[in-house]
């Protein structure tokens, strides 16, 4: 168990209410252990002591927030997250069988509630639940591997204090295992490594210990050596406590600690020394004993990876298999040893009184209630929200107010979710992760008891880059497909839904190909509607290259009031990096434009860029000057000046020389060597730039970015250039014009649609 300096105070304290008939496996919840150290804290009071009373009163918070722990489980595709969070589930009692992934008895594994999961053997959705271990509480979400379900992965580090980031032992560190640390360091999540599958043929912990310092740039050390890899794995030597631990019993329940073998004491000592070096560039207190020469205990060390792993100057690297049930339970005393607390991380609110000024949120019970809806699934009971509880305490019952709404919400039942099943509570505090029912609100909302105005910062929703012509096959069945796609989109930020003005028809944007296939097929599932799918379409953009002036009226006569509206300026393009993607900035001297019309004209230019002339995409880093115009005194409206700015865009628009800008992805490949030449080759056909060619083994890694479009069924024909052994991923970098033929080709295209029409 993970041992931490406490002050005689708490101890006291906690001594006072566990005398009561409560073993150390089922020790007290915080919310219960909190109100006993209220009611003897009024006992206290009651014997006059109320100076004394006060003193104990903060500690007691610190012991009950210090038993919590909210951590996530992230990693690139296929490397054993689930697999480990069913083993967590295992040896803290929460389930008590162990089912694989993929397993023969069809069952799967617990966290993959879903069919579909099921069925593909991957995570599609963020699962959460909790555990206890060692008296401590542990929150923990199992999040997916695959790039296109990347914004599950950034709302649940948006709520997160720690992070598991599970690395594979053989693949290393792969394409979205530095995706996923990119979103960790964004989010400023303190987290441990776990080097996974060290069962498998090929196994090497420091070649990837080398990858996750060099690719990932993590200051990091290994806190264990394994005793044996691939076949003869058995155990692990911890260098903390400089003991070897080997896993018996049929799923590695019994943990047996036993001296370090004879011929790994000098293996163990070298890593031991290296962790200590690590670690001591990093905290100045271990450094001072390491420079000194003193003997440094395994107190003092694991405190020391402690204070560096928490202030994340630090990641210690953990190692084993999961599939192999060994290295789990050491991996879930690291949590508690070395990641934050709540009470631990630095939380910041909006004040929305005060202009959006940081305040700092102290993250304990006593506070107002803050709270932060981070994701919605529609459940068999209406809409289920899943709330961060950053200050306070949220009670069944309570009235809590939507800061973003304002709308005041009773809430009617609140649960803790284990995957897909939940357990009703009557209140939760600081710290938890809890759903609630019955709540309509978005994700990202924030919620408090009214005391306070604050919101918590939104999550980074990156840009879909594909899209699909949907609609339903009978005309029946259309207010079941459009339920689906409302709460598809109420449930996922990445997945959009709109109408294409000319064909009529629905069109779905999301994150890649799987991803938009995965939501056909619960529409099928879930909905019972079947569904035809157009042919995918890249999101194309379009953006102009330099400035150009527009001077237009608009004027019309046809008996009673006419229109009248004179705009004059300029677009140009924004400079690079620019934030934001349209701006439109007014100029005008005077009056030559009453100033109740500027919005609309600003309307008018943003309907306009939302299609370009080219291929009718929306037009992006533009920016619109306004410098002059006239208006009428009788015959200028809102209208006028709406329609003035729509026409002038048009006008100007060709004189901009446009471009079309296309999204181009990074793609990993993983091939074996002898296919190398022919995959470079096919990535040159299809107008790739290689970037990158590393040896692995007998494999070639090759990074390179792809124009999307070009990319379309491109998972069959790699699979019959290498005979099936060549795998990849590929996730969005960015968009960037095409090249001239391109666009030629593009323009024609989408003239002769219009044609047609």
């Amino acid at each position: 168990m993970a041992r931490f300096p406490r002050s005689p105070a708490p101890r006291l304290l906690y001594t006072l209410f566990s005398s009561s008939k409560t073993t150390p496996s089922s020790s007290p919840s915080p919310t219960t252990a909190l109100l006993r150290g209220n009611f003897h804290l009024r006992q206290f009071s009651a014997g006059g002591n109320l100076a004394r009373a006060k003193e104990e009163k903060e500690p007691w918070w610190k012991e009950s927030m210090e038993r919590l722990r909210n951590i996530g489980i992230s990693a690139h595709i296929d490397s054993g997250k689930t697999t480990l969070t069913e083993r967590i589930l295992f040896y803290t009692g929460r389930i008590h069988e162990i089912h694989e992934v993929r397993g023969r008895d069809g069952v799967g594994a617990k966290m993959d509630s879903m069919d579909l999961e099921r069925e593909k053997g991957i995570t599609i959705q963020s699962a959460a639940t909790y555990c206890t271990w060692n008296g401590y509480q542990i929150n923990i979400i199992d999040t997916p591997g695959h790039v296109d379900f990347t914004i599950e992965v950034e709302r649940a580090l948006r709520v997160l204090d720690g992070a598991i980031l599970v690395l594979c032992s053989v693949g290393g560190v792969q394409s979205q295992s530095i995706t996923v640390d990119r979103q960790m360091k964004r989010y400023e999540v303190p987290r441990l490594a776990f080097i996974n599958k060290l069962d498998r043929m090929g196994a090497d912990p420091w070649k990837v210990l080398g990858q996750a310092r060099s690719k990932l740039r993590h200051h990091c050390a290994a806190v264990q050596v394994p005793i044996g890899l691939e076949d003869d794995f058995e155990g692990l030597v911890d260098l903390v406590q400089s003991k070897a631990y080997y896993f018996h019993g049929s799923s590695g329940e019994n943990v047996v600690a036993a001296e370090i073998p004879a011929d790994m004491e000098a293996l163990a000592a070298e890593k031991r020394r290296e962790l200590i070096e690590t670690v001591s560039e990093v905290d100045d207190k271990l450094a001072d004993a390491f420079l000194s020469d003193e003997p440094i205990s395994s107190g003092d060390l694991e405190e020391a990876i402690r204070r560096a792993t928490v202030a994340r100057k630090f990641i210690p690297v953990f190692m084993g298999s999961a599939f192999k049930n060994k290295g789990v339970q050491p991996l879930l005393n690291g949590v508690l040893s070395y990641l934050p607390c709540p009470t631990e991380v630095s939380n910041y609110a909006l004040d929305q009184t005060k202009s959006e000024e940081k305040v700092m949120l102290a993250g304990n019970p006593d506070g107002p209630l803050v709270a932060l809806a981070f994701k919605l699934e529609e459940g068999r009971f209406g809409q289920l929200t899943y709330l961060r509880i950053y200050e306070g305490v949220i009670r069944k019952g309570d009235f809590i107010i939507n800061i973003n709404t304002g709308k005041k919400i009773k809430v009617p039942r609140l649960v803790r979710m284990h995957s897909d099943e939940m357990e009703d509570i009557q209140e939760a505090h600081a710290g938890q992760i809890v759903a609630v029912f019955g709540v309509d609100c978005a994700s990202g909302d924030t919620f408090t008891d009214g005391s306070v105005k604050y919101t918590m910062t939104s999550m980074n929703v990156p840009e879909p880059v594909m899209s699909l012509a949907v609609q339903p096959v009978s005309k029946d069945s259309g207010g079941q497909f459009s339920k689906a796609l409302n709460r598809f989109q109420k449930e996922d930020p990445t997945f959009r839904v709109g109408l294409d003005a000319e064909s009529g028809q629905t069109i779905i944007s999301g994150m890649g190909e799987l991803h938009l296939d995965i939501y056909v097929e619960r529409i099928r599932r879930e909905y019972k509607v079947e569904a035809t799918v157009g042919k995918p379409r890249v999101n194309f953009r379009e953006t102009v290259t330099q400035r150009a002036e527009f001077d237009y009226l608009h004027k019309k006569q046809s008996g009673g009031q006419g229109q009248y509206g004179r705009v004059c300026g300029y677009i140009e393009p924004l400079p690079a990096g620019s934030p934001t993607k349209f701006e439109f900035e007014n100029l005008l001297v005077g009056q030559a434009i009453p100033s109740n019309f500027i919005p609309a004209i600003e309307k008018g230019f943003r309907e306009a860029a939302n299609s370009g002339s080219l291929i009718g995409h929306p037009v992006e880093n533009l920016r619109v000057v306004l410098t002059d115009g006239a208006s009428h005194a009788v015959d200028s409206s809102e209208l006028a000046f709406k329609l003035a700015a729509i026409y002038a865009f048009r006008q100007c628009y060709a004189a901009a020389r446009p471009v079309i800008l296309e999204p181009v992805m990074l793609v990993e490949l993983k091939v074996p060597t002898e296919f190398q030449g022919s995959v470079a080759g096919d990535i040159n056909k299809r107008k790739g730039v290689i970037v990158g060619n590393d040896q692995e083994g007998d494999d070639s890694v090759i990074t390179a970015h792809v124009p999307l479009n070009n990319m379309f069924g491109y998972s069959t024909s790699l699979r019959s250039m290498t005979q099936g052994k060549g795998e990849f991923t590929m996730e969005y970098k960015e968009h960037l014009s095409v090249s001239q033929d391109v666009q030629m080709q593009l323009v024609n295209t989408y003239k002769a649609s219009k044609g047609v029409e």
